[in-house]
């Protein structure tokens, strides 16, 4: 049976037992699956070195292929931060702080937000580390018109994804902020001196504005293809969110992260991540392996995926309603 309706909290644990086979990283598998995604993407950016003196058209296709790479590179990047990706710690840091400077984001200050974003899923009372930005009914209502206003914007999906996802990796992650740690701070500027070393020395190899006409668009691209992701993944009808009192992690993996169903090739490039619902249960589980999870065990096959075109629809939701334990439009929300 597939649900659709709200799932009540739930204390059973024997789910857990079922991603204990897939947990650890096999050494080969992530070696592979490094290679088959950094060696494309050093080879593209080879090819559209070249072609650019002959038109940027020419490029436009091996920019959409190198943003498809840089999307998967930052699932490794991602992997990596949960310890999932090698058995080494220093392996994981060594390898997603070099492919944090790929995609232009700080290694450590990134997983330490993402790592709340975990343990805060789903939790109405808990929310605003690593999340998108999300009002009960009640909270929008009681909102001063300025505040209501902010709002209404940063949930536009032109402003949210077009403009808000480039600023974020090329502009935010470059700041450090108070209450940041002293390793979030050194992630920042290493992160920001390797980037720096990266711009200088292929500006002087290709020049500088060469370097723009090819970096610029595959990091706008990759950055909107990637927050939309992550917005899918927690914004969608059937997800669930619990009052602290009610909030349970399982109950959060199983309800209130979605299985993204995607076309083979957009599975493959986006590094599995759609099936966020286990990867939230254990972030433990490389996501190499997360496909066979799936596949291997019912239990994670009771609830609609949701497919491209339903996630396209998505974007008009806007805000929690608390009574009908749903996320909401604007006219369903405000009449």
């Amino acid at each position: 049976m597939i649900s659709a309706q709200p799932q009540q909290p739930t204390t059973d644990k024997s789910v857990l037992k079922l991603i204990a086979p897939y947990r650890d990283p096999s050494i080969r598998s992530s070696v592979w699956q490094l290679t088959n995604t950094l060696v494309p993407y050093i080879i593209l950016w080879i090819a559209m070195i070249y072609l650019v003196p002959f038109s940027w058209w020419y490029i436009l296709p091996l920019i959409l292929l190198a943003t498809g790479f840089t999307v998967r590179l930052f699932i490794i990047f991602h992997d990596c931060g949960h310890g999932a990706f090698f058995r080494s710690k220093t392996a994981n840091d060594t390898v997603g702080t070099v492919l944090g400077i790929l995609t232009f984001t700080p290694y450590h200050r990134w997983h330490h937000a993402h790592l709340m974003h975990h343990r805060t899923s789903g939790n109405l009372d808990k929310r605003g580390e690593g999340d998108v930005w999300t009002l009960t009914v009640d909270e929008y209502k009681n909102l001063p018109h300025k505040k209501r206003l902010i709002y209404r914007i940063y949930r536009n999906p032109f402003v949210m994804f077009g403009l808000g996802a480039p600023l974020m990796f090329l502009v935010s992650n470059r700041f450090t902020r108070k209450g940041f740690s002293r390793k979030e701070r050194i992630s920042v500027y290493v992160t920001n001196a390797g980037i720096a070393l990266v711009v200088f020395g292929l500006s002087w190899l290709i020049g500088f504005k060469t370097y723009l006409m090819i970096q610029i668009p595959i990091t706008y691209i990759a950055s909107v293809v990637g927050v939309f992701l992550f917005y899918v993944q927690h914004q969608y009808p059937e997800v669930n969110w619990y009052r602290d009192e009610n909030w349970d992690y399982t109950s959060a993996a199983m309800h209130g992260a979605s299985y993204f169903k995607l076309p083979r090739l957009l599975q493959w490039f986006s590094g599995n991540i759609g099936f966020h619902n286990i990867h939230h249960l254990s972030s433990k589980i490389p996501n190499y392996r997360l496909q066979k999870c799936y596949h291997e065990n019912e239990a994670f096959r009771q609830e609609a995926p949701v497919t491209l075109l339903k996630s396209l629809k998505t974007l008009k939701l806007r805000l929690w309603d608390e009574q009908k334990k749903q996320l909401v439009t604007w006219r369903e929300a405000l009449g």
